[in-house]
C-alpha cells in the first residue's frame, strides 16, 4: 500500500494483471480526461470484456468519489480502522451479525 501511495507500484513484483489494473487506476484517478482506448489495451490483452472494463472503471470511480467525499467533509477514521491502516493489520470484524448498536 505504501508503494501505491508513493506512486512506486511499478517497482513491485506484480502480476501482469495487477500491473494493468494499477496503470488504468492511476491514469483514471490522476488524468481521466486523457484516457484513450489504448489505455485499456493491456486489460483487453488479458481477456477483459467491455463489461469487465466498465466494472474496473466503476470501482476506480467509486473509490475516488468516496475518498473525496470523506476528505471534503473532514471525516476521520475510527480508532480500530486507523490502527489497521497504520499497522497493516487486518480489521477483525464479524462477517455477520448486527452493525453498530442497533
Amino acid at each position: 500500500m505504501e508503494a501505491i501511495k508513493d506512486k512506486r507500484w511499478r517497482e513491485l513484483d506484480l502480476t501482469e494483471r495487477e500491473r494493468a489494473l494499477c496503470a488504468v487506476a492511476e491514469k483514471m484517478s490522476a488524468t481521466p480526461t486523457r484516457m484513450v482506448p489504448e489505455d485499456w489495451g493491456p486489460l483487453r490483452d488479458l481477456g477483459f470484456s467491455d463489461q469487465e472494463c466498465l466494472e474496473v472503471g466503476h470501482i476506480v470511480g467509486i473509490f475516488n468519489y468516496l475518498t473525496r467525499m470523506a476528505d471534503g467533509f473532514g471525516l476521520q477514521l475510527d480508532p480500530e480502522t486507523g490502527h489497521a491502516s497504520e499497522s497493516g493489520e487486518a480489521l477483525q470484524r464479524p462477517l455477520y451479525g448486527p452493525v453498530g448498536d442497533a
